[in-house]
């Protein structure tokens, strides 16, 4: 039996599914991964100083420079591709207990997904910080600031340096939304690793939650992980055309 047949069944037994997704799922949508072969970092590792918390409070230029290339994000192009879809359409069997997802694009929500459904641990694109009074700006109004002509927009109501309302490396993920990550693996019975490199913690050692609470782990990635040795079954295959394979919309 062929490792996707094996899972679909999985799948179809299983009582509660949880998922997490990583920047591979949203390749078919034009935006780049980080650390694949094509991937932003590999092919720039210094582009990882526009996610690094410290440089970009530090730094003015890299304020400047991670705000230009917001501008120019596939993000605001793209649309949801198959592998979304069907993640979509498993929802409505009722048996998807969260989508746990490492993305900041926002396209499982544009492709359906419930929001109550998604737990975004590494935040969204979609809106902006002030790291100083915590206002919250939708990312258009400033990026069109940006286009105006202000390299840096600092907040409108205090003057603070802002951010996009994701999580930069050196910043500490929201401990009310990893709650609700911990609480969904707790109560799965079958955790599907899609499209992530499993190399960022804590979002990796959900796997190793998921296995010490005897859920079964399927990873899904087109690279090895870390946790390929210790998964039920690892599937190499393009995503959006084993998604729709494993996860059916019935069952």
């Amino acid at each position: 039996m062929g490792a996707i047949t094996k899972v679909a069944e999985w799948v179809e037994a299983a009582s509660a599914v949880t998922v997490l997704t990583g920047a591979g799922i949203s390749t078919d949508s034009g935006i780049p991964d980080f650390r694949g072969p094509q991937g932003v970092w590999t092919k720039d590792p210094a582009a990882q100083m526009l996610f690094t918390l410290e440089t970009y409070l530090a730094d003015p230029e890299v304020r400047r420079r991670a705000w230009r290339a917001r501008l120019e994000n596939p993000v605001w192009k793209a649309s949801p591709n198959a592998g979304h879809r069907a993640l979509v359409a498993f929802e409505r069997s009722g048996r998807l207990r969260a989508l746990i997802t490492q993305n900041i694009d926002g396209l499982h929500q544009k492709a359906g997904s419930s929001a109550e459904r998604v737990i975004e641990i590494h935040g969204t694109v979609h809106w902006v910080k002030c790291l100083s009074c915590a206002a919250a700006t939708p990312t258009p109004e400033v990026l069109d600031r940006v286009v105006a002509g202000e390299a840096d927009p600092p907040c409108r109501d205090c003057g603070g340096i802002q951010k996009p309302a994701t999580i930069s490396f050196g910043e500490a993920l929201d401990p009310d939304v990893f709650a609700a990550a911990v609480a969904a693996i707790r109560e799965c019975d079958l955790f599907l690793a899609i499209g992530t490199s499993l190399s960022v913690q804590p979002a990796a050692g959900l796997c190793d939650l998921a296995t010490s609470c005897g859920a079964r782990l399927v990873v899904v990635n087109a690279q090895p992980t870390p946790y390929d040795s210790v998964a039920d079954a690892v599937i190499r295959d393009p995503i959006s055309d084993v998604l729709p394979r494993i996860v059916p919309p019935t069952g």
